[in-house]
């Protein structure tokens, strides 16, 4: 499927802002799954682009203004074509971090033995770095029907067993909680960022979904979407992965000035 992008966020302050330094994890790139045909970031700034330690693509802008600036609103934008592919497994680079790294707990998706005993139900302990694909998606469906998704009824502050404890949250609770509960039981997983083209259910354009190694030895992963308890199809657009959101979110960074921040955010996804 062939989908166009485009990703506005829209910042806003009560006061002049006199400094910010922020870093965007907005570029997709070509890949098992998907073909970018073109892609671009627009920022108030010029954008330094590098890579991170899991692969992904960043970009980073620094902004210095005065009171007499008067600055008090930025605008980020991305926007492209991308070819999805629908598939959803495939195997890591050996750039990467190896699979049991992913294995040590995060702030947002920490192990615990209230997780593992519930993801007892579904599969059994790890013993020899392979996970069983339909014991995953069971898995998946449990955590989905444990987890209800409810819009705005967490933040990015939530962590896997707050949202566990909770009964509801958004597409990166029930990621979070996938991932802790299979780092629970001694499967290596981690955190996806992404896009999502459903025309019934926009709140969901900016998604997040859950890797789980496969097979420690040979690298090989699949990528399991929580909310739809399904795999990853051509729906789907891979932005960004890491341990948990803190480590690959849209955007993250610092400022001085600018007083109270509001933040609106219209993405829009169209196939072509």
């Amino acid at each position: 499927m062939k989908l166009l992008v485009k990703h506005t966020t829209d910042y806003r302050y009560t006061e002049p802002l006199h400094y910010a330094l922020q870093t965007l994890w907005l570029t997709p790139q070509s890949g098992p799954a998907q073909t970018v045909n073109f892609w671009s970031v627009g920022a108030p700034e010029k954008l330094f682009q590098q890579t991170d330690g899991f692969g992904n693509i960043i970009q980073s802008y620094t902004f210095v203004g005065t009171d007499e600036d008067n600055v008090r609103w930025s605008l980020v934008n991305a926007a492209g074509e991308v070819d999805t592919h629908g598939v959803a497994e495939f195997a890591d680079e050996a750039s990467l971090p190896h699979p049991y790294f992913f294995l040590r707990g995060t702030p947002l998706a920490e192990p615990h033995y209230q997780l593992a005993e519930f993801g007892k139900q579904f599969i059994s302990q790890s013993v020899d770095g392979t996970a069983n694909l339909q014991a995953l998606l069971v898995l998946s469906h449990g955590v989905m029907s444990a987890i209800s998704y409810k819009k705005d009824s967490s933040n990015v502050t939530t962590t896997a067993l707050q949202a566990f404890n909770a009964g509801n949250g958004v597409c990166q609770d029930q990621a979070h909680v996938m991932v802790a509960i299979c780092r629970s039981l001694g499967y290596p997983a981690r955190y996806v960022s992404g896009y999502f083209y459903a025309a019934n259910e926009p709140d969901l354009a900016s998604h997040a979904w859950a890797d789980v190694c496969l097979n420690v030895a040979t690298r090989q992963w699949v990528s399991i979407d929580i909310t739809h308890a399904c795999l990853i199809d051509e729906r789907h657009i891979r932005l960004a992965m890491g341990g948990d959101y803190s480590a690959c979110p849209p955007a993250k960074g610092v400022r001085q000035g600018g007083g109270h921040e509001s933040m609106t955010v219209v993405i829009t996804i169209e196939p072509v």
